[in-house]
This record gives C-alpha cells, structure tokens and sequence, in this order.
C-alpha cells in the first residue's frame, strides 16, 4: 500500500481482526456484483468505498425514475442509461482507485460462468429465481463464496454460501429449484426504500468479512429482519446430502 492508502483506509487498518494484512486482501480482491438496483447499489458503494480492488458490475436493466426512490447508485440525470455504466459513474467518484467493469447485460450460461470463475466473491443481488439458481450452480461449480440478499415490502433476507468449506449448504439446499415459489417482484409488490440499504450493506459487510477472513461470515445462517418491528430472526439450516446442485 502507498502512503494515500495508508491514510484512506486507516480506520480499517486500526482494527485489529483487519489491519495492513487483511486491508491488502481487500485492494487485491475482484468482487462480482450481480444486479446494479436496490440491494447491488449499497453494496457496491461500501465495496468501493473499503477499497475492493475491481469490482464487476453486472445488470441488464437501464435506470427507470421508479428507481431512484431506493438504488442510490443513480440519479436523475441518468434516467435511461444502462445502471452498469451509471454505477460505473458513481463508484469512481467515490473511488477512482477501483477499476469498476461494468457489463451491461443479464449473465447467463458460459458468461455467468466464465465471470464468476474469475471472482473472489459473488454478490447475487439480483430479484428474480431462475438467475440466483443460476449464479449458486456456477459458484458451487468454480468454490467461489457467493454473498445472497433479497428484499421486498418491509422483509429482507440474507446468507452465505462458501463452497470451498464441506460443511457450507449452497443456495439449492435452502431453496430447491424446481420448487413452487411465489416470484415476486418491487414493481407489483412495493419495497422500504431503507430497507434495500440494510440488507445491501450487510452483504457487502459479508464479502469483505469473506476476503480478509475477519470474524465468521453467516454461512448456514438465514437471516430474517422485518422492518416493520425492527427485528431480527436467526433460522440455522444444513447442507443437503441429496442436493442436486452440491451434494455427493
């Protein structure tokens, strides 16, 4: 680290379950960010911010005015512009140091595969199934850890998945794919501006607590807070032998 590196991530590097060591793990980590929206907007500032050395940031979707209520990676003037390249504006000025790649498109098949293969972590912040299905598939296949969050209304969910430890379930133990489950979404729905902020920022306290090893990352964890009450709810599941997608 130079001298300015020092000096901007000293707050980190006073912390003893971090330090010099750990904060040189995170400048030399690539995180990948899946979904630039309600969830993927906090998370990136705040890995950007820790100084995440390349961040790539992936969403399909333009900026919409409907969004600027709670994806606080954009703005009004970049209504219509791709949210990768808006995030891409936003994270270098917070952090002109973080090489942000921006890939305007929804991952899927070998390019899913070959960007998460390519990544220290995967953030899913995505809102729909068939992609976090996905995104679990390639990072159980590559043993990358892979940081989910979800919320909707005023209820928000979070969890770890680490495949390079037997003991960690993936996403298909916890949510069978195939399953019959309501696929909801912020536009039919409604969501807690506030809401997206919490859970998006824990994930990206997560991915950094998986980078630089601090502390024990919530795997076999789900994680229920209901914004409403304030509340958190702890549900502890296992890894499922007969799992398709990790077992055996």
């Amino acid at each position: 680290m130079n001298d300015d590196q020092l000096l901007r991530y000293s707050r980190h590097i006073l912390l003893d379950e971090i330090g010099i060591e750990g904060q040189g793990r995170i400048i030399a980590a690539h995180a990948l960010i899946i979904g630039a929206g309600g969830l993927g907007s906090p998370a990136a500032v705040y890995l950007a911010s820790a100084g995440v050395g390349r961040i790539t940031l992936a969403d399909g979707d333009t900026v919409d005015l409907t969004n600027l209520q709670r994806q606080i990676l954009h703005l009004a003037e970049r209504v219509g512009q791709s949210k990768a390249i808006s995030g891409q504006t936003a994270l270098a000025q917070i952090n002109p140091d973080v090489a942000v790649v921006p890939i305007a498109e929804r991952l899927a098949g070998e390019r899913l595969d070959e960007l998460v293969a390519a990544a220290d972590v995967v953030l899913d912040c995505c809102d729909n199934f068939a992609t976090r299905h996905a995104v679990n598939r390639a990072c159980v296949r590559h043993r990358v850890p892979l940081v989910s969050g979800a919320a909707m209304r005023f209820s928000g969910q979070l969890a770890v998945f680490d495949a390079r430890r037997e003991d960690s379930p993936c996403y298909h133990c916890l949510f069978p794919e195939g399953e019959e489950v309501e696929e909801t979404r912020c536009a039919v729905m409604g969501v807690f501006a506030p809401l997206t902020g919490i859970i998006g920022a824990m994930q990206a306290a997560e991915a950094l607590k998986v980078i630089c090893g601090a502390g024990e990352p919530a795997i076999g964890r789900l994680l229920l807070f209901d914004g409403l009450t304030l509340q958190w709810r702890s549900v502890n599941f296992g890894r499922d032998p007969q799992c398709a997608v990790c077992g055996g």
